[in-house]
């Protein structure tokens, strides 16, 4: 996939490094033992290939002005005092160089709010004043921050704080499940009640299963009034299981459970309910008279997004509740409204679109506006992210909120009384058009004012009384910078923070470098970030490894902020790289045309960009050795890394592709439904699917690939990546593995897997031998 998400941390054996190289009896054609026998043989006979030997360092030459290059950057070996350095830049130790760069303000019901801060000197508690402009700094051991501190240290928070419960918002009622329904507890008395009696298995309540990612916390909305739950019955008793066993002495144990995937007749179904709590001990539950939905939203492909029930929002009585049903392929969006009492259901209007409909970059940005009769309701129609207004009771357009060829990307507050709206926006300002901006407008329309000028990225918190704004700003190459705004015109009342990168400036590091080029088709403006070893020399010419992961729901950069590291892509262009970072079309924060390039033909993953980018940037740079090109991802990045070697081997040489999800028919369902389409059959066997099926690729293979997966990853099953193992075997063609056998999906940025890819660009794409035995994270 695909998504970038916390996984539960598991302990890690060294994982198996496997090389299979095919033996002759096993060419192409031949059958004698079978290309299964062999895979056997195969893993009896693996072996770990390691580097070994020491050598030179990069020589020291910061100038980076394209120069004439007369010859290849190739050492013949790499020593423990090459990788060492180049360990010093990632975040373990990187990031403790800094000190004031993060800001996240607790906000006190005065207006007041407070944050911790780090400093060289060590911690304190910053507490700010946004009316009087008035900032101070506290010991955090002092009576003064232990009592700002320990106010939220209750029961009530937490219970909120607990990863199980949904709390409700008086704070006296924490949502659970059990045995497949739905219980609260009072959070004060620790008394329990059963809302639901009938769940079962695979068909339960606030069930929180969307294939690829399990919780045991449910999925709810309440009411603001604390009084009602909107929730469904989550039916997966028909959807097919996915199987994943452990590995260790003895009977291994099965994990099993249900995971939808593309053309399946039965995917996951939600039927949509409100439970009225008004007497706990005897609830009442209101089925919605409407058919069940798929499991699906606006926003991420599933039902519950940024941590609660995506595209549902009350009215402030608890009277209605409105909701967003999407189609299976995602190109529908139906708004709704259902009368809390009786379960009755009106449509308000509908939105069809020929791709993929979203609501809002990461969250859904339409807004129910009971109380005027009206709704604020997100749509691409433009090509761009637009906000317009309706009439609640006929749907019909009233008129647009915002326009012009920019995004809105999310709404952060609504005041109707007042009638004015801030969110976060792109695009509308000169520059990089990544950097987002602070914008309030009125709903009765007039033009959007922009809060927050500098041409940045900005990371802003809006007060609960909509008055200040912490606003946090800086871009790739700098440093952030925190300041407190008035929410009206965004005047700078207090500046808070400038971060601190002296330390980690000692170290010699520097930033990216932020570029610009033009995508495939010669005219489309890309964006991406370039990293040189710090003591490049530039008559010399270095290989060049692309990272990349291709979207469509994210890119390969992040966002625009200041980080002192971004994965591993300084420590390895500290070993002689040049690493290239760049969002291709097919990624979000651009237009719904540039989102949708490569719709329904998601093996393209933006390659011809990350192509065309690589050949502009080495005419712009000579020291870029474009004969020596690799590219490495994870996930959808690992799809992607083994596509570009696979689709075009006279361009990548190397590629390391790590938990890839290679055929989307064996991911789950709502991925490939909404990126690539209904998975369609055809009369002649194929499928619409065939174009993006890497291991339909493999006799295509002539450089080095590594592939690497865990063997308990619940997001992307290992069989994707297996069918292209099986694949490569019966192409008759030489690979690299690594299995980890205790692992989930988010072992990237393992130390080991760290330093086997390393070692793989060193070896193969740099020409030169790995250091023997160093392992990341233990050197003195």
């Amino acid at each position: 996939m695909p998504r970038h998400r916390t996984t539960r941390a598991l302990p890690l054996r060294p994982p198996l490094g496997l090389h299979f190289p095919v033996p002759p009896r096993l060419a192409p054609g031949s059958r004698s033992g079978g290309p299964r026998a062999w895979r056997l043989a195969g893993l009896v006979a693996a072996v770990v290939a390691v580097g070994c030997q020491a050598g030179p360092r990069v020589a020291a030459a910061p100038d980076v002005a394209p120069q004439g290059a007369t010859g290849r950057y190739a050492p013949a070996a790499l020593d423990s005092a090459d990788y060492a350095r180049a360990e010093r830049f990632l975040f373990q130790d990187a990031d403790t160089l800094v000190f004031g760069a993060e800001v996240s303000p607790e906000w006190l019901p005065d207006g007041r709010f407070w944050y911790r801060n780090t400093t060289p000197g060590g911690a304190e508690i910053v507490l700010v004043d946004p009316a009087s402009a008035t900032v101070e700094r506290l010991a955090p051991e002092s009576a003064r921050a232990r009592a700002l501190v320990g106010d939220s240290g209750d029961g009530r928070e937490a219970a909120r704080a607990a990863r199980d419960v949904v709390v409700s918002p008086n704070g006296r009622w924490a949502a659970f499940i059990r045995d497949h329904d739905l219980w609260v507890r009072d959070t004060s008395t620790g008394a329990e009640h059963p809302l639901t009696t009938d769940g079962e298995a695979d068909y339960g309540y606030a069930t929180n299963n969307a294939g690829w990612v399990r919780s045991d916390r449910p999925v709810l909305r309440w009411s603001p009034d604390s009084r009602k739950i909107a929730t469904f019955r989550h039916d997966g008793r028909a959807v097919g299981m996915m199987y994943l066993t452990t590995t260790e002495v003895g009977h291994p144990t099965l994990d099993a459970w249900r995971y939808p995937l593309p053309g399946d007749s039965a995917i996951f179904m939600i039927e949509r309910l409100v439970i009225d709590l008004t007497d706990p001990a005897d609830p009442t539950l209101v089925p919605f008279r409407m058919e069940p939905d798929p499991h699906r939203s606006t926003t991420c492909d599933h039902v519950y997004c940024g941590g609660t029930f995506a595209d549902v929002e009350w009215s402030e009585d608890g009277s209605r509740v409105a909701f967003v049903s999407s189609s299976r392929d995602h190109r529908r969006a139906t708004l709704r409204v259902a009368d809390a009492a009786t379960g009755e259901v009106r449509t308000v209007l509908e939105e069809t679109v020929p791709t993929f409909f979203e609501s809002g970059y990461r969250s859904s940005s339409w807004r129910f506006l009971p109380e005027s009769g009206e709704v604020l309701w997100y749509s691409r129609r433009s090509d761009y992210g637009a906000l317009y207004l309706h009439d609640l009771e006929t749907g019909a357009l009233k008129h647009p909120v915002t326009a012009g060829d920019y995004n809105v990307l999310e709404v952060l507050r609504v005041d109707p009384s007042s009638r004015t709206l801030w969110f976060v926006g792109n695009e509308r300002e000169p520059g990089d058009p990544y950097f987002t901006y602070l914008y309030r407008v009125g709903l009765d329309g007039g033009g959007a004012t922009l809060l927050t000028p500098d041409s940045a990225y900005h990371d802003v918190s809006l007060s609960p009384d909509s008055r200040w704004v912490v606003d946090t700003y800086s871009t790739p190459a700098t440093p952030p910078v925190t300041v407190v705004r008035s929410a009206t015109d965004g005047r700078v009342v207090a500046e808070l923070e400038r971060a601190d990168v002296a330390r980690l400036a000692a170290t010699g590091w520097q930033p990216p470098v932020p570029f610009t080029v033009k995508a495939r088709d010669g005219e489309t403006d890309l964006y991406g970030l370039l990293y040189r070893p710090t003591g490049l020399d530039p008559s010399k010419k270095y290989p060049v490894v692309n990272y990349i992961y291709p979207g469509p729901q994210s890119g390969s950069v992040g966002a625009r902020s200041w980080s002192a590291t971004r994965r591993d892509h300084q420590a390895l262009a500290e070993l002689g790289f040049v690493v290239v970072a760049l969002d291709a079309m097919g990624t979000p924060m651009r237009s719904q045309s540039f989102q949708a390039a490569y719709y329904g033909d998601m093996g393209d993953n933006g390659l011809p960009d990350q192509i065309a980018a690589i050949r502009q940037l080495g005419e712009r740079y000579p020291w870029m050795d474009l004969d020596r090109v690799g590219v490495w991802g994870h996930s959808g990045g690992g799809f992607a890394a083994a596509g570009a070697i696979l689709r075009y081997p006279d361009f990548y040489r190397v590629a390391v592709s790590q938990a890839g999800n290679h055929d989307n028919r064996n991911y789950e369902d709502d991925w490939g439904e909404k990126w690539h389409g209904l998975l369609e059959a055809r009369s002649d066997g194929s499928t619409s699917y065939d174009s993006q099926a890497n291991q339909l690729l493999a006799g295509n293979l002539e450089g080095k690939l590594l592939l690497a997966h865990g063997l308990v990853d619940d997001n992307v099953p290992p069989s994707n990546t297996l069918l292209l193992v099986q694949a490569l075997i019966d192409a008759g063609k030489d690979f690299d593995l690594i299995v980890f056998p205790e692992a989930r999906h988010g072992f990237a940025m393992h130390p080991y897997m760290i330093g086997r890819r390393w070692d793989y660009f060193v070896r193969h794409l740099l020409g030169a031998t790995p250091p023997e035995g160093y392992r990341i994270g233990e050197r003195p």
